[in-house]
């Protein structure tokens, strides 16, 4: 933190950990996570405007909260098998997001992990993930697909709220849309069409 013109870093392979806010605000273009690393902490990469480009290791089992959030120029993101959580707000604000893979590993995806990715168009939640947090896609003004896995139980409140929906396949473990009052799950998806 603080390091605001740093432009490039390569982190050996013994490192395990992404400390806390580690490279936040800095200029990196772009950075390979190497396999030995296990979790990315809170904010490691906040507000990179500049990045657009990561290799995330594939023995990575946890995006911490805000990791990502704010790198305005990142463009897609694969998320590994490892991992089983993405964090809140990982990825928020991401506004050149188009595409982003998410593993087969990943059980919980947090409020807010993607919430105004507005380039992102389309998304496939895995039968992997058992829990998708308020708000999660929404703001995502250009997210016209979304299939759903069979793991989700549970659409909860806010989770595409304002996106740009125009078709929604929902996995068949669903039981319940929404909270039990003002859910506005697909609340302002005005395009959407068919679920």
């Amino acid at each position: 933190l603080g390091c605001t013109n740093l432009t490039n870093v390569t982190i050996g392979r013994n490192v395990t950990n992404m400390g806390a806010y580690a490279f936040a605000r800095t200029r990196l273009t772009n950075f390979l996570i190497p396999d030995s690393v296990s979790n990315i902490a809170e904010g490691s990469f906040s507000n990179c405007t500049k990045l657009a480009s990561v290799t995330i290791g594939m023995n990575v089992t946890n995006i911490g909260q805000y990791a990502f959030t704010g790198c305005t120029n990142l463009i897609n993101i694969t998320i590994p098998d490892s991992v089983a959580s993405i964090g809140n707000s990982a990825f928020s604000s991401c506004r050149s997001l188009t595409s982003a893979v998410i593993g087969n590993g990943v059980v919980n995806i947090e409020s807010n992990a993607f919430y105004l990715c507005r380039s992102l168009f389309s998304v496939t939640i895995p039968d992997s993930v058992t829990s998708i947090g308020n708000g999660a896609f929404a703001g995502c003004t250009n997210l016209a697909n979304v299939s759903i896995g069979n793991g989700i139980t549970n659409i909860t409140k806010n989770v595409f709220y304002t996106s740009n929906l125009t078709s929604v396949v929902i996995g068949s473990g669903i039981i319940a849309i929404g909270g039990l009052t003002n859910n506005l799950t697909f609340e302002g998806c005005a395009r959407l069409t068919n679920i």
